[in-house]
């Protein structure tokens, strides 16, 4: 038995075994081998990198000063580990302002600050710095003006006294951007052949005289516009006016309705004293009931109802039998 473990061929047999054993063992415990275990803290500790368009705040007293010239937002890059930047960025938990506390009235440039982000990430900002106007704050109240094209209106229809609500707003803003205020306007663009009172809210604009649009804010941005859009109308009895009649035929005719109601402008119904509808008796052979169609005069839009049955009855005539 000595024998067989001094055999050379079983000593280097036991020590490639051995060796083996020695790699498995020092790969399944070095740092940074991963295991079934391991994706998600993976996923944690590699490196990500995202850039986010974030808003950019304004430190500054708001009762005092009002600021103009930054940019609404800015770009802001995030490098860090995967899980820290993805939550960044989803949570947007971090602030990125500029600091006016302690400047004056004028012209400043300033570097944008980033507050509230991990110190684990890193991060750069796109612009660096910006360039800001401070100003003396003012408010005023203005009443509201309503501008609409008047010509949409459809012919034969009126215009009444247009309303808004509030009448008026509170504007805010940069002392000298407020003191060019000309008017303070909800502007409409009415549809084309408008036959109806028009009502929306409508966001408003403070112009100057030149009718450029001023950087202020309006309290509130919206209002309700009424422009009440008519039409005078007026009952009046139906003339039927029989056509083709037979000479050999004698014809009753009766209107289902002897009034109806004719709509348009003021000037044309004055001229409509009755209405006449013209009747074709060309193909009428026998009693029967027509629905016909109501024609309507110059300047009268539209009648109501529309359209009228009249009941029509036919008889021989006298002249006729006694030709017999």
């Amino acid at each position: 038995m000595k024998a067989f473990w001094k055999k050379s061929w079983f000593i280097s047999l036991l020590s490639l075994l051995i060796a083996v054993l020695l790699v498995i063992y020092t790969n399944y415990t070095q740092e940074g081998f991963m295991t079934q275990g391991q994706p998600e803290r993976t996923k944690q500790t590699a490196s990500e990198k995202q850039t986010v368009k974030v808003p950019l705040q304004v430190s500054v007293n708001t009762d005092n000063y009002y600021v103009v010239g930054y940019p609404a937002k800015v770009s802001i890059t995030l490098e860090g580990s995967s899980a820290l930047v993805t939550s960044a960025v989803n949570t947007q938990n971090f602030r990125v302002y500029i600091d006016l506390t302690h400047k004056s009235v004028g012209d400043h440039t300033v570097k944008v600050r980033v507050s509230g982000l991990s110190n684990q990430v890193s991060y750069k900002i796109n612009p660096k710095s910006v360039h800001v106007n401070i100003q003396r704050r003012k408010s005023v109240t203005e009443p509201v003006q309503i501008e609409y094209n008047k010509d949409a209106v459809a012919h034969g229809y009126k215009l009444g006294k247009t309303s808004v609500y509030p009448q008026q707003v509170e504007i805010t803003g940069a002392r000298s951007e407020v003191d060019q205020i000309d008017q303070v306007v909800a502007k409409v663009t009415l549809p084309n052949e408008i036959n109806h009172t028009y009502e929306r809210q409508v966001s408003l604009i403070a112009e100057d005289r030149q009718g450029r649009q001023l950087n202020v804010i309006i309290d509130p941005a919206t209002v309700k516009v009424t422009i009440p859009i008519s039409v005078a109308k007026k009952a009046v009895k139906v003339d039927l006016r029989p056509q083709h009649e037979k000479v050999d035929k004698v014809y009753s005719l009766t209107a289902k309705n002897d009034y109806v109601t004719v709509y348009g402008s003021q000037e044309a119904l004055k001229k409509v004293k009755r209405l006449k509808v013209p009747i074709d008796l060309k193909d009428v052979q026998s009693t029967t009931t027509k629905e016909v169609k109501l024609p309507l005069p110059d300047g009268v839009v539209k009648a109501e109802p529309n359209q009228i049955s009249v009941q029509i009855k036919v008889k021989e005539s006298m002249n006729s039998n006694n030709a017999k």
